[in-house]
């Protein structure tokens, strides 16, 4: 087989396009067309080693996807309340990094609802549209709310998971296309359902801290696999160090095989072959 790269692995790069979403390896400096790779054998080939996404120490486990144990307990993307922003404590004078929580917690989020596995309820920065739902797998999504920081995106969300769901169910995203629905339909129920919740947020921060999209229009998404397997067998590195077989498809993070499929986000830091 022919190595087309070889690095520190990253989450795939995705692009927006019509027909098809569009996808890249990204080893390092590398970028690597993923594609037009599917019909194909492809073997990924772990070498053995992660470097810290922040620091590049050498780190015999991943934490928080790319860190290494230290920059885990310290950097303030790691923290807590990245997983559970209503949690935040920027305000307490306790961030890790106050100006690493100015520059991405302190600013305009989206508060949206997407189809992936069935409807979720989800929160991205207002920047990392529609990048956040592609990663996610979703086949549709629809931006319903805008509010000023991460922290109150987190409230906003905790309201609403107490109506729609917050996760998606990945075995489900990997077993064919999801159902098309009306999101409009389930925006204006869930947001009418949530209306005192999200009157006193507003009371609290102030109207225009958290403002309805009803205006916004949703966002179809189509992703390239050729099949769908039957049975969901997933791929760990760990201990497995070689995954190959013929691709037949990518949707979210995950590559689809005719062998099993694997989250490539998983891996980030790892050291990774691609063979075609």
């Amino acid at each position: 087989m022919i190595e087309l790269a070889r690095g520190s692995l990253s989450k795939m790069a995705v692009r927006l396009e019509a027909p098809l979403v569009q996808y890249s390896f990204r080893l390092g400096e590398a970028l690597v067309a993923v594609n037009p790779l599917i019909g194909k054998s492809l073997r990924l080939e772990y070498l053995g080693a992660i470097h810290c996404s922040h620091c590049g120490r050498r780190t015999k486990t991943s934490y928080s996807q790319g860190y290494c144990y230290p920059c885990m307990t310290k950097l303030a993307q790691c923290d807590l309340c990245i997983m559970a922003p209503e949690r935040c404590h920027y305000d307490q004078g306790t961030c890790r990094d106050p100006s690493w929580g100015e520059q991405f917690c302190m600013t305009d989020h989206i508060v949206y609802l997407a189809n992936s596995s069935g409807i979720k309820v989800g929160i991205t920065r207002a920047t990392q549209l529609p990048t956040r739902w592609l990663d996610q797998g979703a086949s549709q999504a629809l931006p319903i709310l805008r509010v000023a920081t991460r922290q109150q995106s987190g409230l906003v969300e905790d309201l609403l998971r107490g109506q729609v769901p917050d996760r998606t169910n990945w075995r489900a995203l990997l077993k064919g296309d999801a159902e098309v629905l009306d999101l409009p339909a389930a925006r204006d129920r869930l947001l009418d359902t949530c209306g005192e919740g999200l009157r006193a947020l507003q009371d609290r921060f102030g109207l225009q801290a958290i403002q309805p999209l009803t205006d916004a229009e949703v966002v179809e998404m189509r992703y390239p696999v050729e099949a769908y397997p039957k049975k969901i067998v997933s791929f760990n590195l760990d201990k497995e160090p070689v995954v190959e077989g013929t691709l037949l498809g990518i949707k979210g993070q995950y590559l689809i095989f005719d062998t099993g499929v694997i989250n490539i986000r998983k891996y980030t830091a790892y050291q990774l072959a691609v063979h075609q």
